[in-house]
Formats: C-alpha cells, sequence, structure tokens
C-alpha cells in the first residue's frame, strides 16, 4: 500500500476518486495523462485495495474506498491491556495507562490531551460511541476502549475573494 502512495500521480487519482467516481478515461484526462498510463497507476492502487470498481459491461468506473484508510490507521494504533475493577470510569482507566489532561466545559470533564498530545478526543467502547462523559461512564463488563482523536484535516477549502 505504501508502495502505491510514494507516487504524486496515483495520490492526485484518489484525491479525485475521493470526490467522485470516475472512469478511467476520465481520470487521464483531469490528470493530463494518457490511458494507458492512468489505467497502469488505477492497477497499482485497486492492487493495493485503495479503489474499487464497477463494471457496466465493457466500462469500468472507479472510486476511493475511503474506509481502507481508516483500517490501517486503526492497525498502526498503540494498544494496552489493563486490569480494572469493576465500576471504574472510563478517564481513570486511562489514567492508569497515559499521562491525561481534562478541561471542565459545563460539568463535563474533556479530555485535552494524551502523553502531551493535545487535541480534543472521542470515545467508544466496544465499538459504540458514548454519550456520557468519560469521568462518569463506569465500566461495568470487559470492554475495549478506542480513543478517537479530533484531527483537523481540510475536507474542503473555498477561497472567498470580495468584489
Amino acid at each position: 500500500m505504501f508502495k502505491a502512495l510514494s507516487s504524486s500521480t496515483r495520490l492526485e487519482i484518489l484525491k479525485s476518486l475521493l470526490r467522485k467516481e470516475m472512469h478511467v478515461s476520465a481520470i487521464a484526462r483531469h490528470m493530463k495523462i494518457s490511458v494507458p498510463v492512468a489505467a497502469k497507476h488505477i492497477k497499482i492502487l485497486e492492487k493495493a485495495g485503495l479503489v474499487e470498481k464497477k463494471v457496466f459491461g465493457r466500462s469500468h468506473v472507479y472510486k476511493a474506498k475511503q474506509d481502507r484508510f481508516y483500517k490501517i490507521l486503526d492497525t498502526l494504533c498503540e494498544t494496552s491491556q489493563i486490569n480494572l475493577r469493576q465500576g471504574t470510569s472510563v478517564l481513570d482507566a486511562l489514567k492508569s495507562t497515559c499521562i491525561v489532561n481534562t478541561k471542565k466545559i459545563n460539568d463535563k470533564e474533556l479530555l485535552v490531551s494524551i502523553d502531551g498530545k493535545e487535541g480534543y478526543y472521542l470515545y467508544e467502547v466496544d465499538g459504540k460511541l458514548a454519550d456520557t462523559p468519560m469521568d462518569h461512564y463506569k465500566l461495568r463488563n470487559n470492554a475495549e476502549l478506542r480513543l478517537k482523536k479530533l484531527i483537523p484535516i481540510t475536507e474542503k477549502r473555498i477561497v472567498i475573494k470580495l468584489r
């Protein structure tokens, strides 16, 4: 996969396919490259599992597999296993594995940094997004806790020039 992402052309193709599905000839026109070159790049991206195709007769339409990016990043996360007493809060569980800083906002204690990495975090317990503040959520059973940092990724940029 990293080899597939090592080409600036393939990265631009992926950016385009994240916005909309395209036929290989449309990709070639958009990238200002030949159809055989575009097809070669698409084949590499497809082999890496980063794009998928829909077949309509002899036509193939491609789109980026966004969830694949997220799964790959998930495999790189740090994992710990701890033993705690029943009724321990999620926040206390975090404090037993890392250095956390919190900020009180409207009677809610929000996590603002983990091990010195600033940002705001959401948490899931057993794959479900929790709607209770970390310091109030009490663990009743064995569980898998996942912290997700809210990363300021630009999804769309709009430059506005006023007349």
